[in-house]
C-alpha cells in the first residue's frame, strides 16, 4: 500500500500548537513528495496557504477528513532524516517550533520572498562546444579565415579547448554574438547550460605538507586519533595554552578523517577568524574546504551549502550556523575557542551550537572536540569527571615563554596626574615597540568614544527613548547612538536641561584611537570593532592591512582577543581590565579571565618574546592576578568552589523564562502567572528553585519591557517539561495577548 499521508511541520503553527499535521498526498504529487521536502499546504479555518516540511510518510491517518497538499516546493529533499531528528531535538531542547529549527538549518537562498520567488537560484553559464571532430573544424577555420574572420577565430579557439563559456569566447576574440549564432545554426557548434558555483573569495595559497608535531602535540594527537578510529560517538577537550599549536592537531585529525572517507566540521567563534583559518586549511585541503558564515552573499552561502550536500566539499569551516552543514558520514566536529558566547544564538531558535554538536556527533558516531586555552568551567568540570576525555598542551609550540605581564594600578596613575586611558608605563612600552618596528594590540571591550554624555551641574544624561540605557557617543559620526536599537541623535552644545557644560564620561575604542593619535601623531593606528567591520569582507582587509603594511598599533574589541596570529606583535595592552568583572552575572569572573588570557596570548607568537600590560583599578583582584600569569588551574579551583556555594552551573541546571511586550503592566502580570505555574511544577519535581519575576538589567529594549523567571535544579528533563507547559498555558491566555514568551537554557545575559 503506498504512503498516502504526509506528516507535516507547518510554519504558521505557533509553539503552543506546534505538532505534526496529517495531510493527504494527491495522486499527481505522490512521486515528488518525500521526507525532508517542503510543501505548500492549507492551514487554519481560513485554509491560508503556508509552508511546511514533510517529517514522515504514513499509509493511513487516524483522522477521517484530511486537507491535501497543494504543491511541492523543492525538486529534491532539502533535509535528511537525521536533520529532521535534529529539528525535533531542538524543539524539545530550545523551546522553539520544528519549523523555527528548520529555518536555522537551511540557507537563506532556499527561502521564498513575498512574491513566491526563491531568494537564490542555481547559477548557470552558457557553454559552447564543438559539434564536429577537431580535424573537420580546423578545415572550416581555414575556409572561413578570409570571408568570416570572427567565426574563424571563435572556431579556432574551440579547437584548442573543445568547450568554453560563450561570454569568455566573445571577450577573448572580440567577435560579436551573430557570428557565434551562425556557427550554431550551421551545426558546427552546440550551446548548453552548465551550473557554476558562486564561491567566496579565498586567497590562493601554495599546497603545504601536514604540520610536524612536537612531543606534547603528538601525545594529544595519538589519544584523539584513537577516539576517531573507533568510529563511535566520543567527546574530548583539548586544553592548550595560547600558542601551543592546537590548530596543528586539528589539521592532522581532519586529514585522518578525510582519508578515511569521512567529513569534518570546524567551528570558529568570530567571522574575523575565518580568513586566517581558511588560508591555513586551504593550503592542506584545497577545494575540499567550504566556508559558511553570515558575511557571505545569499548566493554564495546557498552554493556552498550545495557543494557540502553533494559531497564535493568535505571540510566545512564557519561560525555558529555551520554546525547545521549537511555533511554526510561525519568523522570529527571541532569547536575552537569553545568558551565563546558567540556559539549561542540570541534569536529564535535560541540554540547553543555546542549542544547541537553533541546531538549530531552522538547520532553520527563522530568525535566532538572542544579546543580552548580557557575552557568553560562547565567543560573542564565534565572533563575532570570523565564525561569528556582530557588532553593538554602545557607549553607553546616554539617552546618560548608566555608573555611577561605588568599590572598597572590606574588609581596610582590618577594620583600622578595622568587622567588619560593610556598609563605612562603602557605609553613607554608602545614607544619602544614603535622604535623597534614591532607591532602592538590594545584591547578595550567597548566600542564608541564615550560611554555616556552627562551634565556636571544637574546630572542630566542622554537616554535612549526606546531602551532603558544611556546613549554612547561616537566621535567619528559626531552622534549619540544606542547599541541596542540603533537610535541616534546629535549631541547638544550644552545641557538641554539646565544649559550647563556637558561631560564626556568613559571610553571606547574610538576614544582610545583618538588618544593614541595625540600621543603618536605620526604613527599608523588601525581600529577594529563592529563599526569598522560592517561591510562584507572588511574584517579580512583590516587584518591583511595590519599584517602587510606592518601598522604599529591596532586597537579593538573582543575581535582582537582570540585566534589571531601575527608574528610581529610583541606587546598587548588591556584597557579597563576590570570592566567586565561587575556585571552581576555568575560568569563574570570566567569571562574576564578568558578575555584577558586570550588577548595576552596574541603577544610573542613568533620568534620575538612578548609582553603584556594590564590596566586596572583593582590590581589585587584574584581573577586579574590569575589571568596575568595564565594560571587556569588556580582559577578553575577557586571558581568551581564559588559555583558550588551559589549552586550555579555546572553543578545545577539553570533555565530562564522571559516575557516581553509593549505594556509593562501586562508583561509583569504574565510573569507572575508564569511564576505561579512554575512554582507548582517545582513542588512536584523537588529540589528545584524558582526565582523572580524580575526585570532584566536592561529591562526595556526597542519599547518592549522584559521580565524574567529563573528555574534552578538538577532534573533537566522535568524542568524543560514544566517550562514548556507554562509557556503554552500563558500563550493561550487571551489577557496576555501581545506578550512574547520564550525560554532559554543558561542564557548569557
Amino acid at each position: 500500500m503506498p504512503f498516502r499521508i504526509a506528516k507535516v511541520a507547518v510554519s504558521a503553527a505557533t509553539y503552543s500548537i506546534d505538532r505534526p499535521y496529517d495531510y493527504l498526498i494527491p495522486d499527481e504529487l505522490l512521486p515528488s513528495v518525500s521526507i525532508g521536502t517542503r510543501v505548500e499546504v492549507p492551514f487554519g479555518k481560513a485554509n491560508r496557504s503556508t509552508e511546511g516540511v514533510v517529517l514522515s510518510l504514513e499509509e493511513s491517518s487516524s483522522y477521517a477528513s484530511l486537507k491535501s497538499i497543494r504543491r511541492v516546493l523543492d525538486r529534491e529533499n532539502v533535509l535528511s532524516e537525521q536533520q529532521i531528528k535534529l529539528a525535533l531535538f531542538m524543539r524539545e531542547r530550545f523551546f522553539c517550533t520544528v519549523y523555527d529549527a528548520v529555518r536555522a538549518m537551511l540557507p537563506a537562498g532556499l527561502w521564498f520572498d513575498q512574491q513566491g520567488k526563491r531568494k537564490a537560484n542555481d547559477k548557470t553559464v552558457e557553454i559552447a562546444s564543438l559539434a564536429i571532430g577537431s580535424d573537420e573544424a580546423e578545415a572550416i577555420v581555414e575556409a572561413k579565415r578570409l570571408r568570416s574572420p570572427q567565426q574563424s577565430a571563435l572556431l579556432e579557439l574551440l579547437c584548442c579547448f573543445e568547450s568554453l563559456p560563450t561570454r569568455d569566447m566573445l571577450l577573448h576574440t572580440g567577435a560579436k554574438r551573430p557570428s557565434l549564432n551562425a556557427l550554431v545554426k550551421s551545426g558546427v557548434v552546440t550551446l548548453s547550460e552548465r551550473e557554476v558555483y558562486r564561491r567566496p573569495e579565498i586567497k590562493k595559497v601554495e599546497s603545504a605538507p601536514l604540520p610536524e608535531l612536537n612531543d606534547s602535540q603528538n601525545l594529544a594527537y595519538v589519544g584523539l586519533r584513537r577516539l576517531l578510529d573507533k568510529e563511535e560517538a566520543a567527546a574530548a577537550l583539548l586544553f592548550g595554552v595560547t600558542g601551543s599549536g592546537k590548530t596543528s592537531v586539528y589539521i592532522r585529525l581532519i586529514s585522518d578523517a578525510l582519508l578515511a572517507g569521512r567529513s569534518a566540521v570546524l567551528l570558529v567563534p568570530e567571522i574575523a577568524l575565518t580568513p586566517q583559518m581558511l588560508a591555513t586549511f586551504s593550503s592542506h585541503f584545497g577545494e575540499q574546504v567550504a566556508v559558511l558564515h553570515s558575511s557571505l552573499s545569499v548566493g554564495e552561502r546557498y552554493d556552498e551549502w550545495k557543494r557540502i550536500k553533494r559531497g564535493e566539499a568535505r571540510l566545512v569551516i564557519g561560525t555558529r550556523s555551520a554546525v547545521f552543514a549537511p555533511v554526510s558520514n561525519l568523522g570529527v566536529l571541532i569547536i575552537d575557542e569553545e568558551q565563546e558566547e558567540t556559539y549561542r544564538s540570541e534569536n529564535t531558535p535560541r540554540y547553543d551550537a555546542r549542544e547541537v554538536a553533541k546531538f549530531i556527533c552522538a547520532r553520527s558516531g563522530a568525535l566532538l572536540l572542544f579546543g580552548s586555552a580557557t575552557p568553560q568551567i562547565a567543560s573542564m568540570y565534565r572533563a575532570r569527571h570523565g564525561t569528556y576525555s582530557l588532553f593538554e598542551l602545557k607549553e607553546r609550540y616554539n617552546e618560548r615563554q608566555l608573555p611577561a605581564v605588568e599590572i598597572v594600578d590606574m588609581k596610582r596613575e590618577l594620583r600622578r596626574g595622568n587622567g588619560s586611558d593610556i598609563s605612562l608605563f603602557l605609553r613607554d612600552e608602545l614607544q619602544k615597540n614603535i622604535d623597534r618596528g614591532e607591532q602592538s594590540i590594545l584591547f578595550i571591550n567597548r566600542r564608541g568614544t564615550n560611554k555616556l554624555v552627562s551634565c556636571g551641574e544637574c546630572g542630566f544624561t542622554y537616554r535612549c527613548p526606546n531602551c532603558s540605557v544611556s546613549l554612547t557617543y561616537h566621535s567619528a559620526k559626531k552622534r549619540l547612538m544606542c547599541h541596542y536599537c540603533g537610535y541616534s541623535r546629535r549631541v547638544d552644545g550644552s545641557c538641554p536641561s539646565c544649559g550647563g557644560e556637558l561631560k564626556y564620561i568613559g571610553s571606547g575604542t574610538q576614544r582610545i584611537e583618538e588618544e593614541l593619535h595625540e600621543l603618536f601623531p605620526e604613527v599608523g593606528i588601525l581600529r577594529m570593532d563592529t563599526d569598522t567591520v560592517t561591510p562584507v569582507g572588511s574584517h579580512e582587509k583590516l587584518l591583511d592591512e595590519f599584517r602587510d603594511r606592518n601598522i604599529p598599533i591596532m586597537v579593538g574589541t573582543q575581535m582582537v582577543t582570540k585566534g589571531l596570529n601575527f608574528e610581529n606583535v610583541t606587546l598587548v595592552g588591556v584597557i579597563s581590565a576590570d570592566q567586565s568583572l561587575y556585571s552581576g552575572d555568575y560568569r563574570a569572573g570566567e569571562r574576564t579571565f578568558s578575555l584577558i588570557t586570550q588577548v595576552i596570548g596574541r603577544s610573542g607568537r613568533g620568534s620575538k618574546s612578548g609582553r603584556a600590560v594590564i590596566q586596572t583599578f583593582t590590581p589585587d583582584n584574584q581573577t586579574i592576578r590569575q589571568a596575568s600569569v595564565q594560571d587556569y588551574e588556580d582559577f578553575y579551583c577557586s571558581e568551581i568552589e564559588l559555583r558550588r556555594l551559589q549552586n550555579a552551573p555546572p553543578l545545577s541546571d539553570r533555565y530562564t523564562v522571559t516575557a516581553s511586550g509593549q505594556s509593562e503592566e501586562q508583561v509583569e502580570w504574565a510573569s507572575r502567572y508564569l511564576f505561579d505555574l512554575l512554582c507548582l511544577s517545582a513542588g512536584e519535581i523537588g529540589g528545584t528553585t524558582v526565582l523572580g519575576p524580575a526585570p532584566l538589567p536592561v529591562f526595556r529594549v526597542n519599547n518592549r519591557y522584559r521580565y524574567r523567571i529563573t528555574m534552578i535544579g538538577n532534573q533537566s528533563a522535568a524542568i524543560r517539561r514544566a517550562i514548556s507547559g507554562a509557556i503554552i498555558a500563558c500563550s493561550t491566555e487571551k489577557r496576555f495577548r501581545g506578550v512574547n514568551i520564550f525560554a532559554d537554557h543558561d542564557p548569557d545575559e
